[in-house]
Formats: structure tokens, sequence, C-alpha cells
């Protein structure tokens, strides 16, 4: 019994060491990136909107982008009635932060105040019921919940094994069956989250009022979208055209200037 302690002591002792010493340097980076985003704000709050989104989004281009920056940005642009743009990094926060109820709360309003009216979709109950589940959490902590899991796991399959007495192992085997389950779900969910956070096929229009055309450069219209709405890219072989799909099913081509990937 000691010595698989030991061996699992032994195994996790690196990545705690590691994982101290990634602290360090993260607090460093959060420190100063408090103190430059505190900028950001006071510019918000004086409602000197214009300084505020440059003061963001030079933080997100040095340090990379996080919930807070891009929300705080959707904001900025919201207030500088630049739609689109509000909305895109509303979008950009909401993959960081899916369970974030204020930044969901901001985008939809945004999203009310757009032109085009979009047919709202609904998956099947229980995808839907999965995907709020996955929102719970972001990608951090669904993987601490698997590690976490994984552990408890293992430990009741230890006391399984090797401990004699009846109630103990019963004890032993419902720790390792939940912690199994609950490995297996954090895992999918963190897998889910990465997946959508990898994804670049969906964009917001950019511009006020952009034509999507039958092909590239064709003069046949099919119909006017306008800034702020979400579309999939379904063709970006052409350096000037982008095959975009509305939520509807309909397919047509816009120039790549008229949206920009979330």
């Amino acid at each position: 019994m000691k010595t698989i302690l030991y061996i699992l002591l032994f195994m996790l002792l690196p990545q705690g060491l590691l994982a101290a010493n990634d602290t360090g340097t993260n607090e460093i980076k959060t420190s100063t990136t408090v103190l430059a985003k505190s900028a950001g704000d006071e510019a918000y709050d004086r409602k000197e909107y214009a300084n505020a989104i440059a003061i963001y989004e030079a933080l997100i281009e040095e340090q990379g982008a996080t919930a807070a920056l891009c929300y705080n940005l959707g904001n900025a642009y919201f207030r500088s009635n630049e739609l689109g743009k509000s909305i895109l990094n509303y979008e950009r926060a909401l993959r960081l932060a899916p369970a974030d109820d204020d930044i969901r709360t901001n985008l939809e309003f945004a999203q009310s105040r757009t032109k085009d009216e979009v047919m709202e979709q609904h998956d099947l109950f229980f995808i839907e019921w999965f995907h709020a589940l996955v929102r719970i959490f972001g990608i951090d902590t669904w993987a601490i919940i698997a590690v976490a899991a994984f552990i408890a796991s293992l430990a009741g399959t230890v006391l399984f094994l090797l401990v004699r007495k009846s109630s103990v192992r019963r004890t032993g085997l419902a720790l390792s069956i939940t912690g199994f389950v609950v490995t297996l779900f954090a895992n999918i969910a963190a897998w889910n989250i990465y997946t959508s956070l990898q994804d670049d096929t969906q964009a917001i229009v950019m511009k006020e009022e952009a034509t999507m055309m039958s092909a590239p450069s064709s003069s046949t219209a099919i119909m006017k979208i306008h800034e702020g709405r979400k579309v999939t890219i379904t063709d970006d072989s052409i350096g000037d055209w982008k095959e975009i799909e509305l939520e509807d099913g309909t397919v047509g081509w816009v120039k790549s200037s008229d949206i920009e990937r979330i």
C-alpha cells in the first residue's frame, strides 16, 4: 500500500512544481495586464472610447486576447456605435469565457440592434442541455476537474483492489466508477470548448451593408446582409472573396473585406 502511495506522490510532484513555477510567471503577466487595463478602464469611464479602444487593442496585440479585454473592447466599440466590431469582440470574449452571463447578455443586446432579422436556430433538447452544461466552466476548470476526478477514480480503484473490508470495497468501486465518468465528461467538455476556440469558420459582417453574390465577381446579387450578422465561411480559396452560409442555409459570396473572422 505504501509503495503505491509513494509512486502516486512521485508522479504528481513534478507537475506540482511546474504549476508553481508557471504561477509565478503568470502573476507577473497578470499584474502588468491589470495596470495597463486600468488605463483603458479609466478612459472608458471618462467616455474617451477611442482612447480606451486603442489601449485594449494594444494589450490584445502585445499580450494576447482575454475574455475581460475582448469584453471591454466590445463595450467601447458599442459606445462608439461600431456595431460590427462590438459584436465581433463580444463573440471572441464568449469563446474564452462561455459561462459569463454578462458577456452573453451584452452580445444578445448588441445583436438585437442589427438590421437583419435572424431566424433563431434550436438544437435537440439534449444537445442544448449538453452545451449549457459545458458552458458552466471554462476549459481550464474542466481540465482541473478531469485531473481531480482521475485521481479520485485511481484512489477508488486502489481501495477496491487492496482493501478486504466489503464496505470499503463498495465505496472504492463507487468512487472509481464515478471518478471515471466525471473524468470522461470533463475531457469531452474541455475538448468541445477547445474545438470551438479553434473554429475559424465563423465570421461577423463588418460593412454597414454587404451584398451576397451568386458567384465571385458576379453581377447577380442574391440579397443584402448588414453589419453585425454572424455567418459561416464555407470556402475561402479565392483571396478577395469568401463563400458564406447564413443560418437559414442561404449560400453566396461576399468580398473578404466585408467580414472578419471571430
